[in-house]
């Protein structure tokens, strides 16, 4: 590990890097602002997902929530660690983005059937802001609400 960098850089850098692949996939020809979103879990695995607009507008989806739909397809029901969330660098002035409002309540949902509290990458052109969830979405509501 020369230079200084750690694991959890390494960790954090392939997850960024997994959000910048599901990006170039995304389906955007409306708003043409591509988004990535890849979620690491505890054993090591890594869950991508990317934008899909739509012509009726409301029926598009965010990356983060295709990411937290396709886990969940998978069978996953917790062991979220961290959230890698990756816009066009050319696009907006730059700034780090964040998960919108809907997205983190979905990553609440998975991030609670765990009992984990993940970290979120928002990455912009030239910084890494690095949040907790709770820290974005404080005093979630969750499965835990309805027992």
């Amino acid at each position: 590990m020369g230079g200084g960098e750690t694991m959890s850089d390494r960790m954090n850098e392939s997850l960024i890097a997994a959000a910048r692949d599901a990006a170039k996939t995304a389906y955007a020809p409306y708003s043409d602002y591509s988004v990535g979103a890849a979620l690491r879990f505890a054993d090591g695995a890594i869950v991508t997902g990317t934008n899909v607009e739509n012509a009726s507008y409301g029926l598009s989806l965010c990356a983060e929530t295709l990411a937290v739909a396709k886990a969940l397809a998978e069978g996953r029901r917790g062991g979220l660690e961290a959230v890698a969330v990756v816009g066009p660098a050319d696009k907006g002035d730059g700034a780090p983005i964040t998960p919108c409002g809907r997205c983190r309540q979905v990553l609440n949902e998975i991030a609670q059937l765990g009992a984990t509290d993940p970290a979120i990458l928002c990455v912009g052109a030239h910084e890494v802001l690095e949040l907790r969830l709770s820290a974005l979405l404080p005093h979630g509501f969750g499965p835990a609400h309805l027992d």
